[in-house]
C-alpha cells in the first residue's frame, strides 16, 4: 500500500488520500479539494460492485470516472508541471484516455465495464496519488504559464463527469429487478400547480456566447451577433401530466409527430414511454427509488425525437439555443442543483406565479432543456492547439444543444451561454422539453 493511504473498511478495502484535510493554502487548492471530494461524495452510497459494470456502450462505470478524471490531471497538469514526471502506472495512460487520440491510444469506449482490474481499491489509490502529487504543486501557489487555465478546465470536467456518474448509476440500477436505492430521500408534499404561460420575446440582434472575465468552455466563444425573431417561450418546462397526455393520446403511434429518424428508431426499440416510467404509467424510477408519477414534476430523461414529436402534438416547437439564451438573460438565477440533493427534478414553486407572473422559472436546474439547434462551432469558432482541442470542437456534428443544467448538475458549473449536446437519440441524461412558438 503507497504511503499516505489507508483502507475503508465501510467500502471493501478502498483507499482514500489521508492529510488532504488540511487547510489549503491557496483558493486554487481549495478548489481542487473540494471538486474532487465532491466526487468521492457521490460514490459514497455505492457498494464495490457497483463500481464496476457499465450498462450500455453510452454510459461508463463509476470506477472509469473516478480513473478518467485522474488522469486528465495527471496528464494535462502533473505531466506539464513537474519535472522529471513519471506516470503513476504506464498501463493507465491507455486504460483510463477517453477520445485523446494526440495523447495516444485508448481502451475501447463500449468495453470499460470489461476491465475487473485494476480494482476498485486499486483505482482509489491512484486517484489518492494524483490528489497527493496536485497539492504538493498547488501548495506553492504558483503554475507554470498556462497550466492555470488547465487546472481550471480539469476541475469543470469533473464537474461534468459528476453529472455523468449519477446519470450512468441510475440507467444500471433501472436495469437490476432490484431497483437499487442511490439515495433515500423524504419525498416532498404535493404542490399547487403552476399555471402554463407562453410569454412574449421581441428579438432582435442579439449577443450571443459568453461574456466577461470568468470561465467558459471554448464551444461558447466567439461571443457573436445572431438574429432573432419575435418568438414566444413556455414559463416553464413541461411536466409529466402533460406529456402522459401525449402518451394516452397515441402520441408513440402517430407517425405524422415524429422526424423520420426518431420514428425508425422509437418502433425499432419498441417506445412507448419515457424510459424510466413503469408501464402500467403510475410509476417512475429514480435515484431515491421507485415512486408514484407526479404529474407536476418536469418530465426527464426523454430524447430529442421524443420532445420534438411531443412539441408538434402541442402545436408548439422546440426553441432554437439562441432564443433560449436570450430568454434566459430574464430568468432567476436559482434552481434544483446537484448540491441540493434531491437527486430528481422538482415541480415548479407557485410562488413564481403571484411574484413574478411575467418570470421564466425552472430555466436553470432540474431538467436540461433540448433545444432544435445543432450543435455546431459559433462564427469565428477555433479549436485549441494540442491534445485539449479535442475537448469539444470534433464532436461539432450529429449533436443537438441543450441548455440550462439539471437536478445532476453542480451549482458552479452552469451559467446562461453553457451548450450541453448529446445525439438526439439520448434518453438517460435529464433531459426536459421547454415549448416555444413564432409570434406574429
Amino acid at each position: 500500500m503507497k504511503p499516505g493511504l489507508e483502507p475503508l473498511p465501510s467500502q471493501g478495502g478502498i483507499v482514500r488520500p489521508q492529510g488532504l484535510v488540511r487547510a489549503a493554502t491557496g483558493d486554487a487548492l481549495k478548489r481542487y479539494l473540494d471538486v474532487r471530494a465532491a466526487t468521492v461524495e457521490l460514490c459514497a452510497p455505492l457498494a464495490v460492485e457497483d463500481y464496476v459494470v457499465q450498462s450500455m456502450p453510452d454510459a461508463s462505470p463509476a470506477k472509469w470516472h473516478l480513473a478518467h478524471t485522474s488522469w486528465f490531471f495527471e496528464e494535462f497538469v502533473l505531466a506539464r508541471a513537474v519535472a522529471h514526471h513519471r506516470p503513476y502506472a504506464d498501463p493507465y495512460r491507455y486504460l483510463f484516455n477517453s477520445y485523446y487520440n494526440t495523447v495516444g491510444p485508448m481502451h475501447c469506449r463500449t468495453a470499460r465495464g470489461m476491465l475487473s482490474r485494476p480494482t476498485v481499491a486499486e483505482v482509489m489509490a491512484y486517484r489518492a496519488s494524483v490528489d497527493e502529487r496536485m497539492a504538493s504543486l498547488l501548495d506553492t501557489g504558483s503554475l507554470p504559464d498556462g497550466l492555470a487555465e488547465v487546472l481550471t478546465l480539469g476541475l469543470e470536467h469533473e464537474r461534468q463527469h459528476q453529472e455523468l456518474l449519477l446519470t450512468d448509476l441510475k440507467h444500471l440500477f433501472s436495469l437490476n429487478p432490484l431497483r437499487p436505492i442511490y439515495r433515500e430521500r423524504p419525498r416532498r408534499g404535493p404542490a399547487p400547480p403552476t399555471s402554463l404561460r407562453h410569454l412574449r420575446f421581441e428579438g432582435g440582434l442579439t449577443p450571443i456566447g459568453h461574456a466577461g472575465t470568468g470561465f467558459c468552455f471554448d464551444n461558447e466563444l466567439p461571443r457573436h451577433q445572431a438574429l432573432v425573431r419575435p418568438f414566444r417561450l413556455a414559463n416553464r418546462p413541461v411536466s409529466n401530466g402533460e406529456y402522459l397526455e401525449f402518451v394516452r393520446a397515441g402520441g408513440y403511434e402517430d407517425a405524422r409527430l415524429w422526424l423520420s429518424d426518431g420514428w425508425a428508431l422509437a418502433q425499432c426499440e419498441g417506445w412507448q414511454r419515457p424510459i424510466y416510467w413503469s408501464r402500467s404509467l403510475e410509476e417512475e424510477f429514480t435515484l431515491t427509488g421507485t415512486r408514484e408519477l407526479d404529474p407536476l414534476t418536469p418530465l426527464s430523461h426523454v430524447s430529442y425525437y421524443e420532445a420534438d414529436a411531443f412539441a408538434r402534438w402541442a402545436g408548439a416547437r422546440l426553441p432554437t439555443e439562441f432564443e433560449w439564451e436570450l430568454a434566459a438573460g430574464t430568468a432567476l438565477p436559482a434552481g434544483n442543483f446537484v448540491e441540493q440533493g434531491e437527486w430528481h427534478p422538482r415541480a415548479a414553486l407557485p410562488v413564481a406565479d403571484r411574484a413574478a407572473p411575467d418570470t421564466l422559472v425552472q430555466v436553470f436546474g432540474d431538467v436540461w432543456e433540448w433545444t432544435q439547434s445543432a450543435y455546431s462551432p459559433y462564427p469565428g469558432y477555433s479549436p485549441a492547439p494540442g491534445a485539449l482541442g479535442e475537448y469539444n470542437g470534433k464532436f461539432m456534428i450529429n449533436q443537438l444543444v441543450l441548455r440550462g443544467g439539471s437536478c445532476a448538475t453542480p451549482r458552479e458549473h452552469i451559467r446562461a451561454s453553457y451548450r450541453n449536446f448529446f445525439p438526439p437519440a439520448a434518453r438517460w441524461q435529464f433531459s426536459g422539453v421547454r415549448l416555444a412558438g413564432d409570434c406574429a
